[in-house]
């Protein structure tokens, strides 16, 4: 879980401090945003590549040489002259932490038993919601404070404690099932995975239309300054904290389809709220807190539904929906970026709205499980 705290923070940690970025490196805001684009590219090819790689090597060794490639790769980027170098840092940082996420889920896999692996993989996927609640914010203060190198530095030295300490306790000898051409063609014939690998890409890409930009769109639609902005990404991750928790207790009684559901609603109900109560920051707060109850658990909820749709395939399936995920990373900020370097802020709402519409329709009816 604190693995997974480290990468989410890694990932998602310029939209912390876009501003200082910008100001810092004498770029425009949609090139700092880039660095969230750019890197979730290089994350959606890194995972399934790296999960065929990497698939005969003892998880203890890959998970802990992962966060310390993380680890160096932040404390470098403290030391980065100008955005250039920045960027070739983060792509080659993330090349390699591209791993961690989906390999974590398979290690989880081979640890506990399959009845308790619904509310083990969501505690480990609380790591991504703690990201969010204390990891974005945190840097958005440090990065306010005292400077994005700064930042960085933080975030490199938590990644070092956590690979002292995955190494300390992760147990060593777990191996997967070697990955080769044969499993890839299997994924590739299985139509409920495909599906639900189509529901994570769309859930993703309309969260990121506006979740990149969080801060310069507070700013420009309601006047936020970085008090503001804090708080609101605080609730996100505190709200997608307590949705990770809450999921956790009922995905054994209720099932993987039916929490599904009812996250991704949330997280539909959320942007819907944050798009038609724009210019109002209590309004949009709330609704931000709404839609961060959805967001971590609906993900994780992903990983089950993909574990239990075919468990011979887990490896590669998990691994499958970070690349996704990361794709629709790439394609919500891209056209978030653009949108908001043409001015239409009140759009990004709108387009993040709909995309998510299409993502609940898509887990009410296109995975629909028998019952």
């Amino acid at each position: 879980m604190l693995g997974n705290f480290v990468t989410g923070t890694s990932v998602l940690a310029p939209a912390g401090m876009l501003g200082e970025l910008s100001d810092g490196l004498g770029v425009t805001v949609r090139d700092a945003g880039l660095l969230i684009t750019f890197g979730a590219v290089v994350l959606c090819i890194g995972s399934p590549l790296s999960a065929w790689l990497t698939s005969r090597i003892d998880r203890r060794v890959l998970l802990t040489a992962t966060l310390l490639v993380l680890a160096l790769g932040n404390l470098a980027s403290a030391f980065a002259p100008n955005y250039a170098v920045l960027l070739l840092l983060r792509v080659a940082m993330l090349a390699v932490g591209a791993l961690y996420t989906p390999q974590a889920a398979g290690a989880v896999a081979l640890i506990v038993s399959p009845q308790k692996r619904g509310g083990t993989m969501a505690y480990v996927f609380l790591g991504w919601s703690l990201a969010v609640a204390l990891g974005v914010p945190m840097i958005a203060f440090i990065a306010g404070h005292f400077g994005w190198r700064e930042a960085y530095g933080l975030i490199g030295a938590i990644g070092v404690v956590s690979f002292a300490l995955l190494w300390a306790r992760l147990p060593g000898g777990l191996r997967a099932a070697p990955v080769d051409l044969r499993t890839w063609a299997a994924v590739g014939r299985n139509r409920r995975v495909l599906k639900l690998l189509g529901v994570s890409s769309l859930q993703t890409s309309g969260q990121f239309v506006v979740f990149t930009y969080f801060g310069p769109l507070l700013t420009g639609l309601t006047g936020a300054g970085a008090a503001e902005i804090g708080l609101v990404f605080a609730l996100y991750g505190v709200f997608g904290f307590a949705g990770s928790v809450i999921a956790s207790r009922i995905v054994d009684r209720w099932g993987a389809y039916n929490t599904s559901a009812l996250f991704t609603a949330f997280m539909l109900a959320g942007i819907a709220g944050w798009t038609f109560g724009a210019g109002h920051f209590a309004v949009m707060a709330a609704s931000v807190a709404i839609w961060g109850l959805g967001f971590a658990a609906a993900n994780s909820m992903q990983q089950v539904r993909l574990l239990t749709a075919d468990p011979a395939l887990a490896g590669v399936t998990v691994s499958l929906n970070t690349s996704v995920l990361y794709v629709g990373q790439a394609i919500g900020s891209a056209i978030g970026g653009a949108l908001f370097a043409a001015g239409l802020l009140h759009v990004n709402g709108y387009v993040s709205t709909a995309v998510m519409c299409c993502a609940l329709l898509a887990v009410l009816f296109a995975t629909r499980e028998k019952q």
